[in-house]
């Protein structure tokens, strides 16, 4: 491994040389690039600029051919009229006599229209006359009429309750005369009527008859099965989300549960591996276990402490290392990231410890940040800074497995 970062250490200049000359061929390139970008905006701009002068030339000549077709229509209609300014004194005279004839006409005609005033004026009075007296005939005959209508309607009245009574005593099966017959001596009309009054007052003083009752009443039972279908509906919805709640928290009483003992189990056997002995666990800290807490109980060989905080800094460290790693072989992530858990532990602790890593790491990728020269010789790839020259840090990766190869060869 060292022979191969000499050769990568003397790679090293003409490394440098090339990424400098390639450098350079870029900052060519991109000027250019600018260069040709510049020249062709440039084109661009020219184009435009010889295309707004020949539309500016072509508005141009159109307006001069308006200009000129206008300045010929004026023109002409100059010359006409003059043409009719040299003939338009001739007919005054003639167009003069017709106006002194045409007025001589109406005055006539307004005479003519004055008499036929006068007289419409008199026609009007004997009209009016004439339509005062046929309006009180019409209120005559108009009265007589309404004296007719009521004889007619206290007939057809009468007519009517005739055909009742009649209509009545056939459905009844009795006959008019036994029914006087049996009349008593002291019956008469008033009497009934006074009778029937008392009756329609005392189905006034109930009050009108709502005649919409029996719609509202189909449609408020409408409305209440609905209601009731509904009602049922949500009872259902919630019988069935209760029950999958019930469900769920037993699914999930029991996924804890599982998961709290395969996780208690794990530490049970990584705790003694990473120590050399000893023991832990885990135990809840509430009688819920929804919202329990949850306390890692750890006890190294040959301690009898009663909390985690009377624990060295390296037993702490192996402690929280046999916590994830059990947690990793329940439920493995694609990779673990261990940021210098080995610094506090002395050779023996990290000896185990990096037997249990190399053990995972058939499972789980492994990225640890180390300064243990034990835990390096772990990875399959190394990542690391070195200092070639003073001052001037680089970053240089190492594949394990390859580098020995080259050192074989």
């Amino acid at each position: 491994m060292e022979t191969a970062i000499e050769a990568l250490a003397a790679l090293a200049p003409a490394r440098l040389e090339l990424e400098q000359a390639r450098e350079r061929l870029r900052l060519d390139q991109a000027a250019a690039r600018t260069a040709a970008h510049a020249a062709q905006q440039a084109a661009r701009e020219m184009a435009v600029q010889v295309e707004s002068r020949r539309s500016s030339h072509a508005s141009l000549t159109s307006t001069l051919a308006r200009v000129q077709a206008q300045l010929a229509s004026l023109i002409s209609r100059r010359d006409e009229a003059a043409a009719q300014l040299a003939g338009g004194e001739a007919p005054l005279a003639a167009l003069q006599e017709q106006l002194d004839a045409a007025l001589r006409v109406r005055v006539q005609i307004e005479g003519e229209l004055h008499a036929a005033r006068i007289a419409s004026d008199e026609l009007d009075s004997l009209l009016r006359g004439r339509e005062a007296g046929r309006g009180a005939i019409e209120q005559r005959v108009e009265a007589a009429r309404t004296l007719l209508d009521d004889a007619r309607l206290a007939a057809e009245q009468v007519r009517v309750r005739r055909e009742s009574v009649a209509e009545q005593l056939a459905a009844t099966q009795f006959e008019l005369g036994a029914l006087l017959a049996e009349l008593a001596q002291d019956a008469s009309v008033e009497i009934w009527e006074t009778q029937l009054e008392e009756t329609r007052g005392k189905i006034e003083r109930l009050g009108f008859v709502n005649l919409a009752a029996i719609g509202e009443f189909k449609e408020q039972s409408e409305r209440k099965e609905y209601l009731d279908r509904q009602c049922k509906d949500l009872t259902d919805a919630l019988e069935t989300l209760e029950s999958a709640m019930r469900k769920i928290d037993r699914e999930t009483r029991t996924r804890f549960q599982d998961t709290f003992d395969r996780v208690n189990a794990g530490l049970k056997e990584k705790f003694p591996r990473l120590f050399g002995g000893g023991h832990a666990y885990l135990e809840l800290t509430g009688e819920e276990s929804e919202v329990a807490g949850v306390s890692v109980m750890a006890r190294p060989p040959g301690k009898r402490n009663s909390t985690i905080s009377q624990l060295s800094g390296g037993e702490k460290a192996l402690t929280a290392v046999a916590l994830v790693f059990a947690i990793f072989d329940l439920n493995p992530a694609p990779f673990c990231l261990l940021d210098e858990v080995d610094a506090p532990l002395d050779e023996n602790n990290v000896g185990r410890f990096c037997d249990i890593v190399r053990e995972m790491s058939a499972s789980v990728q492994f990225i640890f940040i180390t300064h243990n020269k034990s835990t390096m010789e772990l990875a399959s790839q190394l990542v690391g800074v070195t200092m070639n020259e003073p001052g001037v840090s680089r970053l240089v990766a190492v594949d394990v497995d390859e580098a020995v190869r080259m050192a074989a060869m």
